[in-house]
Order: structure tokens, then C-alpha cells, then sequence
């Protein structure tokens, strides 16, 4: 059974309903100075987070056992799989890395404040752009793996793909010239304190490496939304 994702107007006036002015107008995750690895060209730093990005708790339909993580990044959304037709979703952002990438894969370790080490094709791809990358960088508010990294890996293998923070906040729901899955700083924490090593990641992407996933997004749980639980 292919996988399902489906956004309906009742949704659509549920994300109406559940936003408020405030956040509408606000940038949420922890900000930073922005780097050239990071960069996303003609996106300015003060882009608003479109709403439908930002945590919230959805209805979703999914054969997937609670816990699991589900990564669908054409759509710019992971869930995490509650059980009982419930998931916390959270809006992302997809690298080139992470864009061209699907399968199952599961967190092999996990880190606070990361150290950033960039591949050598990536520091030869900025290096040929004018900007040079350091060999490695320290974990703080500065950094572009952000607050949290959750390293993801196959058959006991690291896979170089990662679910992080970002310093630029700005970016989520967009494709980036470079990185994997990136969420809001807030959000990566959350998800982190969540999800245990050995956690079961599904990437849905190109090439349907993740083999067959049935997973239907029917909104946000205006109940749970409201009221909590």
C-alpha cells in the first residue's frame, strides 16, 4: 500500500483556528549568525515560518508502531507516531544530502550541542563557491547541526545522514544547497528527549527505498490541541 498524505480544508481551518496572531508574526527556534554551508540563496533571515511548519499534534493514520519516526521529506514534515491514530508533527528542513535519500534506518547515538565536522565534498563545493569551511566546529548557538543530533544508522553502520537543529530557523519547510533533516532548535530538543537510541527512522523520499508505508495525515487533533492529553 503506497503512502498516504493528505491535507484537508477541515485542516486547513483547524491550522486557521489553532494559530494565533502572535505566532503568525514571529520567528520561533533559537536564531544565529548565519553561515555559508547554511545558506539558502534569495531567503532572507526574517522569512516567517509558515504555519503548517510549526509542532503540532495531527491525526495520523499509520500501521507504524508508536515511537517510530516518520520522515517525509517531500513534504517537509516528520511525525513522531504516538499510537491511536496520534503523532506530534514537526515541520523540517531537507539538505541535498537528506533530499536525495530514502530507507529504514534506525538512531545509533545521539548528541547535545554537536560538533560539525562538514565531508570533504562539501567543503570542496563551498570551497569552489569562495567559502571556506573549517575542518571542524565546536557545538554552540553558532553552529549549523544546531542544538541536538540524532545520527542515524543501517545495519549497524553511521549512514553521514543526521536528524539536527538549525541556527537559522528560517529555513525550515525549504530545500537547502547543503545538510540532511534539520528542525527548530526547540523542536530537535523535544524530539530528542523522545526518542531513544534505536529508535526506527523511516525516510520517505526518491527511489522508495523505504519499501511499502501507509501513513495518512488527517490534521491537527483540535481536542488534544485544545485541551491536551
Amino acid at each position: 500500500m503506497h503512502s498516504l498524505l493528505k491535507v484537508t480544508a477541515v485542516a486547513a481551518v483547524a491550522i486557521s483556528f489553532v494559530v494565533t496572531a502572535a505566532e503568525a508574526s514571529t520567528v520561533n527556534g533559537t536564531s544565529g549568525p548565519a553561515t555559508a554551508t547554511d545558506a539558502v540563496r534569495g531567503v532572507s533571515r526574517t522569512t516567517i515560518i509558515k504555519p503548517q511548519f510549526k509542532r503540532r499534534l495531527v491525526k495520523l493514520v499509520t500501521d507504524e508502531a508508536p515511537g517510530t519516526i516518520i520522515v517525509d521529506t517531500n513534504h517537509k514534515y516528520l511525525y513522531y507516531v504516538e499510537g491511536d491514530d496520534r503523532a506530534t508533527r514537526y515541520g523540517i528542513g531537507v539538505g541535498r544530502e537528506g533530499f536525495g535519500w530514502s530507507g529504514i534506518v534506525k538512531i545509533g547515538r545521539k548528541s547535545e550541542w554537536p560538533v560539525w565536522t562538514p565531508p570533504p565534498e562539501m567543503r570542496a563545493r563551498e570551497a569552489k563557491a569562495g567559502h571556506k569551511l573549517p575542518p571542524t566546529q565546536a557545538g554552540g548557538e553558532d553552529n549549523p547541526l544546531g542544538a541536538r543530533a540524532m545520527y542515524l544508522y543501517q545495519n549497524g553502520h553511521d549512514t553521514v545522514f543526521r536528524i539536527h537543529g538549525t541556527n537559522q530557523p528560517w529555513t525550515i519547510g525549504l530545500n537547502m544547497s547543503s545538510g540532511c533533516i534539520r528542525m527548530m532548535n526547540q523542536d530537535v530538543t523535544d524530539l530528542y528527549d523522545r526518542a531513544p537510541v534505536g529508535t526506527k527512522v523511516v525516510v520517505v523520499g526518491p527511489g522508495n527505498k523505504q519499501g511499502e508505508i501507509s501513513y495518512e495525515d488527517r490534521g491537527i487533533d483540535l481536542l488534544r490541541t485544545m485541551f491536551g492529553g
